[in-house]
């Protein structure tokens, strides 16, 4: 069996420097933030090439407290690729924003200039750029674009710690980065952590006061803000602390495993993602395209390999989310949505697995095909 994701490894490898910082946290029994917190945060700012992170509980709670941090609420809306997963809208919903799906490019299924500038309205306040399977949009493009239309420009960053649009990390090209911790993250904690990351004090101030109940930072029962309960736990920013060395290597592995999957796989008969000139992308997912997907992922399980689906329903698909379409055409997203297929991918594995995964999906997709 070649699972679609194995954990296991990555959790061995950093187990003695876990123990040895749960130990700290059980001598000094600070569980919820504290030192252990604080210096995660300088860390994570340190390596995207911001001023400021802030630890969350989250990455669907560090989209929200971001875009409220802005100021949109009601009456605002939100430009973001359909193609994400349900948190980016779920997040803008919560805000009490209004989101406005927007399609993507047919190669690398992200959002680009043209799509944004075709999806916005006189009411459009803000566009997320998702960098969707960790690849980065062009941020370039999208800067100069949401400059010309007077938005905010903010990025979820959920799947691209540590990815590159030319010589700048995710997170840092916008006026907010959000970021997820979930397990299966090429970053991972083990269970759910998220982080905000900015280089605008006052964006970073409001954050922070917004995950601690709205606390002012002058006594514990001041409150000067409508906030939430969603900070970090120390026994989470152990386990990032540890990871995050390791992160450059685990990301160089994945990029090595893709590529040897772009050259072993047939490209008539599955077609990978493609990745931007411009991008040095950390590949959390290895996302192909096929026909009759669900037959060609029926057939993989029967030979012992695992896949995924990331997303098989647009956003605007979704039952909550169907009112907030807005006008325009989403095809590409749609036509993709069919036919995605997310491989095996982890930064343990090994090229014969990759090499055998390739190998079965060549057979299989041919096969189905010629059905």
């Amino acid at each position: 069996m070649i699972p679609f994701l194995d954990l296991g490894p990555t959790t061995a490898e950093i187990m003695p420097d876990v123990v040895d910082g749960w130990k700290e946290v059980l001598r000094t029994n600070r569980f919820v933030g504290g030192p252990l917190v604080e210096r995660f945060e300088q860390e994570w700012a340190q390596y995207c090439g911001t001023t400021h992170a802030i630890g969350v509980a989250n990455g669907t709670d560090a989209l929200h407290l971001a875009l409220r941090a802005l100021g949109l609420g009601p009456g605002d809306e939100v430009v973001l690729p359909t193609n994400t997963f349900v948190a980016t809208a779920e997040a803008v919903v919560l805000a009490g924003a209004t989101p406005r799906f927007a399609d993507v490019d047919p190669d690398t299924l992200l959002l680009t200039s043209d799509t944004l500038r075709a999806a916005a309205t006189p009411a459009t306040r803000a566009v997320v750029v998702v960098h969707l399977y960790g690849q980065m949009a062009d941020m370039e493009a999208l800067g100069r674009t949401a400059a010309e239309l007077d938005i905010a420009l903010i990025e979820d960053a959920a799947q691209a710690q540590g990815a590159r649009w030319r010589d700048v990390r995710a997170g840092a090209w916008g006026i907010v980065g959000c970021f997820s911790f979930y397990p299966g993250k090429n970053l991972g904690a083990f269970g759910d952590a998220g982080a905000v990351v900015t280089s605008d004090d006052d964006v970073a101030e409001r954050v922070r006061s917004m995950r601690d109940h709205g606390r002012s930072f002058d006594g514990w029962y001041q409150h000067e803000r409508f906030g939430v309960n969603s900070r970090l736990d120390a026994l989470q920013a152990v386990v990032l602390s540890a990871k995050l060395p390791r992160l450059d290597g685990w990301n160089a592995r994945r990029r090595s495993l893709v590529d040897r999957y772009r050259h072993a796989i047939d490209p008539d008969a599955v077609q990978l993602v493609a990745v931007a000139p411009e991008a040095e992308a950390i590949h959390h997912l290895a996302v192909a395209r096929v026909d009759n997907r669900d037959q060609v992922r029926e057939a993989l399980s029967a030979r012992g390999i695992g896949t995924g689906i990331h997303y098989p329903t647009p956003c605007h698909r979704i039952p909550p989310y169907a009112g907030f379409r807005g006008d325009g055409a989403l095809p590409v997203s749609e036509a993709a949505a069919d036919r995605i297929i997310s491989l095996p991918l982890h930064p343990h594995m090994t090229t014969a697995q990759v090499e055998r995964v390739a190998a079965e999906l060549n057979q299989v997709a041919e096969r189905v095909a010629a059905a």
